[in-house]
């Protein structure tokens, strides 16, 4: 082949967003509901083309959480989550989407537009079980940002800032519960995390509970990382069903 018959491949680009929060201690994430074609009326991420040559990825993320949930991705710590590009992936042609995560505590109802029918929160418990059918492969990008928001429970202070200021052990504790997915034993959870230095600092009161004594009070210390890291349980030890 020479240079002069070579033409390049049809290719477009799309962004899509994993947008993470927990409501009412179980974790959710940002669908729409489809308003064109294909998969219209099924439960998809916010996403879509970009709009021309120069508008660059991240500022297509924001338009598009703008657009389609009236979100203010500017208010959101955006980071790249994967590059999807399977051939099959979208009927309409070969269709590469670069996808961003934010997990993010106290988001506020969305409010559907453009081409989205409608925008809800979504318990994630309903994807993973395959509940709830999604359009094209978000179930395995969602099931990746999942992965990603565990791991950050991991290494990160991140469950802290879904709590209040001033908080229990027991709070926290939640917070790993919903987006782990187990059940954790009380007296191993507070072991380890009293062991991370600069985690959690102590707080000069108590919380007065129904029974038992008062639970000591804390908040987030200054740690950007956990050394050492709080692990996992393994899959034995996850809440059955899930």
């Amino acid at each position: 082949m020479t240079d002069d018959t070579w033409s390049p491949p049809h290719i477009l680009l799309a962004v899509d967003l994993v947008i993470l929060t927990l409501r009412e201690t179980h974790l959710h994430v940002l669908l729409v509901e489809r308003g064109i074609e294909p998969y219209r009326g099924c439960a998809a991420l916010p996403g879509g083309f970009l709009h021309n040559d120069r508008e660059g990825l991240l500022a297509a993320a924001h338009r598009e959480l703008d657009e389609e949930a009236d979100l203010d991705a500017t208010q959101l710590h955006l980071e790249q989550l994967g590059t999807y590009g399977d051939a099959n992936r979208d009927p309409r042609g070969r269709v590469v989407s670069v996808t961003y995560l934010a997990i993010a505590p106290r988001l506020p109802e969305p409010t559907a537009g453009t081409d989205a029918a409608r925008a809800a929160w979504r318990p994630v418990d309903a994807i993973v079980s395959g509940e709830l059918p999604l359009a094209f492969d978000h179930d395995v990008i969602i099931a990746d940002g999942i992965e990603r928001a565990r791991s950050k429970l991991e290494h990160t202070p991140l469950a802290t800032a879904f709590c209040e200021p001033v908080f229990t052990i027991s709070d926290l504790q939640q917070v790993y519960e919903a987006v782990w997915g187990v059940d954790l034993d009380p007296r191993n959870f507070y072991r380890k995390v009293q062991k991370v230095p600069n985690f959690l600092l102590p707080v000069d009161a108590e919380r007065r509970v129904t029974k038992g004594r008062p639970a000591r009070l804390f908040t987030a210390g200054p740690a950007t990382t956990l050394h050492p890291p709080i692990p996992r349980p393994d899959h034995t030890a996850s809440r059955q069903g899930e």
